[in-house]
C-alpha cells in the first residue's frame, strides 16, 4: 500500500491573484520612488510567503506594502492612489491567507478555483467599501496631508476587521 503525500501549497489561482493585486498596489505608489521600492520589497515578501506557505512571511510582506503606502502618504501622494494601495494590500494579504488555508485543508491539487474567485471577489468588494469609508473620513476631516496616514490606517483596520471571521 503506497501513500501519496498531498501538496499543501496554496492553490495557483490564489497565489496569482494575491501577487497580482499586490503588484497593482505597488504600481499605484510608482509616483513616490522610495515608497514604491518599499512596496516592491513587500511584494517579494508576499511571494516568498506564498512559495513557502508561511503566514508570517505573508504578514511581513503585507506589512511592507502597507509601510510603502504610509511612506507615500507622508510624501504627499494623491489620496486615490493611497486608497488603491491600501485596499490592494489588504486584499492581497487576505487572498494569500485564504490560499494557504485551502492548501492546508484540501491540498493544491483540489478543484478550488471557484471558491478562490468568490473569496477574492468578496474581499475586493469589502476593500472598496473600506476604501470608501477611509475616503469619507479623509474628506469629512478636511483632507489635510497629515490626515492621509490616519485615514489609511482607519480604512485598513476596518478592512481587516471585516475580512476576519
Amino acid at each position: 500500500m503506497s501513500t501519496t503525500a498531498i501538496d499543501d501549497a496554496p492553490p495557483r489561482a490564489s497565489t496569482a491573484i494575491a501577487i497580482g493585486v499586490a503588484v497593482v498596489g505597488t504600481l499605484s505608489l510608482a509616483l513616490s520612488g522610495p515608497a514604491a521600492v518599499v512596496g516592491a520589497v513587500g511584494v517579494v515578501g508576499l511571494a516568498v510567503g506564498l512559495r513557502s506557505s508561511s503566514r508570517a512571511a505573508i504578514t511581513l510582506g503585507a506589512t511592507g506594502l502597507f509601510c510603502g503606502t504610509l511612506l507615500a502618504g507622508l510624501a504627499g501622494a494623491p489620496s486615490p492612489l493611497l486608497l488603491t494601495a491600501t485596499a490592494a494590500t489588504v486584499v492581497a494579504w487576505d487572498v494569500a491567507e485564504f490560499g494557504i488555508g485551502l492548501g492546508e485543508t484540501v491540498g493544491r491539487g483540489a478543484t478550488t478555483r471557484r471558491a478562490e474567485l468568490v473569496h477574492a471577489g468578496t474581499s475586493g468588494a469589502l476593500a472598496l467599501i473600506g476604501a470608501g469609508g477611509g475616503f469619507a473620513v479623509y474628506r469629512l476631516a478636511g483632507g489635510g496631508p497629515a490626515l492621509v496616514p490616519i485615514a489609511l490606517l482607519f480604512g485598513a483596520v476596518v478592512l481587516v476587521l471585516a475580512l476576519r471571521p
